[in-house]
Parts: structure tokens; sequence; C-alpha cells
């Protein structure tokens, strides 16, 4: 059931969104190599310890009549839609309190923003939270929609689009309660994990496959801007804007979760992430990116810039090694940066030629 929300003033409509022809045929789709709605291990209802369970169930007014475990996501805390018997709809997140602190201080990070966002956003709001048997548990509005399907429907993407143009420009001047949190700022993110071709030129990581024939340079030329670039921005960005963080409801309204990772930075650069599964769909990205308004007043080279840094970002995090979090993790890093690479060598015009190396 979804929560009840103040109604949302008039969004700016969503650019639209097709197919592009490249020499003449439309352009080739790629798929991750696991669906998004399937990268999650989690545990289960009966995997939670007794007194988290008789807790959850007290909040419910008794036993779920359904317990639907997520199926997406790249971590191993519990995340389900629980369902009372009087038909109430909640969305639990839990984490052991010992052994994942970082999950438990992400969820309590995200209540404390949920909580504060503006009204009338198509967000999940804080329902209530509690900590028993050595476990932290969260309860969000249950969003009743589906993820949305890949290859992207245009019109999913268009709905996709028009909710975060609401967000963004509800973010544009940060509420001052949002900027108590002390939230982070991206520039500092970009400097600290998310810039890696200069590691990679420097010999301190090794060079992607994918990246065998394209100018390090440029990309390194090109990431280097985006901590100067996000400082300059005055809003706020969503952080982790992906096709796994968007429910659409039943009325075709896409509604934007898991906000951990709220931080002061451009709307473009989450714009950019998202639009790496619309490239990959064979839609018309750079059209999409260009005619967004979280894209107003950003630097000529705002999506080439992006794009550059989540490369290298995903690229390098795919040979870091089985993850821990989720064994889909670093497939999909990999996919994602050999997307974000090949739309950005499209862009500028890079010639490759047999084996990547330059034609």
């Amino acid at each position: 059931m979804v929560g009840s929300l103040a109604e949302p003033t008039d969004a700016p409509p969503a650019p639209a969104v097709v197919a592009v022809r490249q020499h003449g045929a439309v352009r080739a789709i790629s798929l991750p190599p696991v669906p998004y709605g399937e990268t999650a291990e989690r545990p289960g209802w009966a995997d939670l310890p007794d007194g988290l369970r008789d807790a959850l169930t007290a909040r419910l007014g008794g036993p779920p009549a359904e317990v639907r475990v997520a199926g997406g996501g790249f971590t191993r805390g519990f995340a389900a839609v629980l369902t009372g018997l009087a038909g109430d709809r909640v969305f639990v997140k839990a984490a052991a309190l010992a052994g994942q602190r970082h999950l438990v201080d992400w969820y309590a990070h995200e209540a404390a923003i949920l909580a504060r966002l503006p009204a009338g956003l198509p967000v999940p709001r804080p329902r209530w939270a509690l900590t028993e048997s050595g476990w932290y548990a969260l309860a969000l509005d249950a969003i009743d929609g589906h993820t949305p399907r890949l290859p992207w429907d245009p019109a999913e993407l268009a709905a996709a689009l028009a909710t975060y143009a609401e967000v963004a420009a509800a973010l544009a001047e940060p509420p001052g309660d949002l900027v108590a949190l002390g939230l982070p700022r991206l520039a500092d993110l970009a400097r600290d994990d998310i810039l890696w071709w200069g590691e990679v030129t420097a010999g301190r990581e090794p060079l992607p496959a994918a990246a065998a024939g394209v100018p390090l340079a440029e990309l390194v030329a090109l990431e280097s801007r985006l901590p100067g670039y996000a400082d300059a921005a005055p809003g706020l960005a969503h952080g982790d804007l992906r096709v796994d963080n968007l429910l659409l409801d039943a009325d075709g309204r896409a509604w934007l979760c898991d906000w951990t990772w709220l931080c002061h930075g451009p709307a473009w650069f989450d714009l950019a992430g998202l639009l790496l599964t619309g490239y990959a769909s064979g839609l018309d990205a750079d059209a999409a990116f260009a005619r967004h308004p979280a894209t107003a007043g950003a630097p000529a080279d705002a999506l080439d810039v992006s794009l550059a840094a989540l490369a290298g970002y995903f690229l390098t995090g795919a040979a870091a090694g089985p993850s821990s979090a989720s064994p889909h993790l670093r497939s999909h890093q990999q996919w994602s940066g050999t997307q974000a690479l090949t739309w950005l060598t499209a862009r500028r015009g890079w010639a490759r030629g047999q084996g990547g190396a330059p034609a």
C-alpha cells in the first residue's frame, strides 16, 4: 500500500525517449548478465532471530500473511514486503548490529533522510524502526509497483525521467534540515573513491580489458573535472539512481527508493548513471540527457565527464575480486562500466580497431 503523501506539484515534462539508428540499423541492445531483480542473496523470514520476528509480528498486529523477499540489490541485509492479516503492507529492511553494522548505519541514515525530504515527492516514507535481538529493523511505506523492465520501455523510462525532474527540482536548493545531517559532497567522494583512470595511468591499477585502445590521457582529463564541477553545483543528488531503485505504480508513476547516498552534487551526474541502462536498451540516451531539466546550466561536457568517471569506477571495481555482498556485483560492475565506456567512445569518436586497439 502506498503511504499517504501530499499531492505533488506539476513536474516538468520528461523528454521523449526513442530508439536510435547507427549506420542505418537500430543500435544493438545489451542486457545485464543477471536481471537486476535477481542479484541479491538475502535471509528469509525464518532466518531472522525469534525475538526479531516476534517484535515485527507485534508491529504488524499478528503474524505476516505474506513475506515477499526482495530479489534485487547488492547487499545481504533482510529486505521484504510484509503483509499484515488486515492487508496493511510495509517494506522492512533489517541487519545485524554486530556482523552488518554498515548496513545498520545505512538504514538509519536513510530513515533520517526520508523523514526530511520535501513533502509530496514520490518516495517511500519511514513508518517505524526497532532494535531487537541484536538486529535493527526499519519499516518504510511499501510502494505497490514493479521494477522497470530491461530493455527499457520508452514510456517507463520517460516516467522515471519525469520523477527525477521532480526530485531534482525539489532539491536544487537543499532544505536546511537535510543539510543539517552533514551529507557528504560528491566532489570528496569522487576524489576518494570514484576517480580511477589516474591510478590506471600511474600503474597502481591494472588496465581494464574493456579500455584497450581507448586514450587514457583523455579519460584522466575528463574524470578529473568532476570534483570541480560537483563543488560548483548548489543542489543535492540522490547518489544511487539505478533502475532497481525505481518502482512504477499502476498509474505509471515512478517512485524513487534507496536514499542512503544523498549528497551535495549535481543532479546531472545521477542522470548519467540512470541513462547507462537507457543507452544499453538502444534508446537515444544522448537526447534524453540533453533535454532533461536537471541538465540546465550543466557544463557542456558534463555527460562525457560523468561517463569517464563511471567507466573507471565500475571497471576497476569489477576487477577487485569476489564480493561478499552479492555474487553478481562484479559482473554488474563490468557490464555497467562497459556500457559507460562504449557510450563515451561513441560520443568522442574514438577509433578502435580489432581487439580494441586504435584503428
